[in-house]
């Protein structure tokens, strides 16, 4: 097995491409230790010192390392985790808790909220996989969008840029009602 690596935009973030699927449906972020019960592979990960975060793709890994660590004293454990992980055969997560789906919306504002939903899906999710991350769609209210940056979006210097010049701009150009993006904290 030969896991492929790849930089992303936040230089805190690495991506590993480990040539199987490592989520069938939807993504898994784990900004934390904590909350890594569920997923024998994100507990390997952060046995590594220095790991913060780790986050699932349909096919990629991206691992978040603290500050005072640098990638080179790392990333050799990390890939050992990772193959060890996939030649045991067990699988990602111990239970069926993707976190895939946008926040549900219904009301006055369902028809907009659908056309953001739709946007997002098809031209703003699949670009930010590339850079191993996802943004996932938590509301609507009074002209402003408010979404959640993961895996290697959340916390990337380029994050306010990406979604002031990239999203707001493109669900304001489709969507007129739209008038601000904001992030939200997970």
């Amino acid at each position: 097995m030969f896991i492929q690596t790849e930089s992303t935009p936040n230089p805190a973030t690495l991506k590993f491409l480990p040539g199987h699927t490592v989520m069938q449906n939807g993504t898994a972020d784990f900004p934390s230790r904590e909350n890594s019960d569920i997923s024998p592979l994100a507990q390997r990960i952060f046995s590594v010192e220095g790991v913060c975060g780790v986050f699932f793709g349909s096919d990629f890994i991206t691992v978040t390392k603290d500050s005072d660590t640098e990638w080179e004293h790392i990333k050799p454990a990390i890939l050992g985790v990772i193959l060890e992980h996939f030649q045991s055969g067990e699988p990602t997560l111990l239970e069926e808790a993707t976190q895939n789906n946008h926040i549900e919306h219904d009301g006055p504002d369902a028809e907009i909220v659908n056309k953001i939903k739709e946007l997002l899906d098809t031209r703003v999710r699949p670009a930010v996989a590339q850079d191993g991350g996802d943004i996932t769609f938590h509301g609507y209210e009074a002209g402003i969008v408010y979404l959640h940056m993961q895996g290697a979006c959340a916390g990337c210097p380029s994050s306010t840029m990406t979604l002031k010049m990239g999203i707001e701009n493109l669900l304001k150009h489709f969507i007129p009602e739209v008038q601000e993006v904001r992030p939200i904290a997970a």
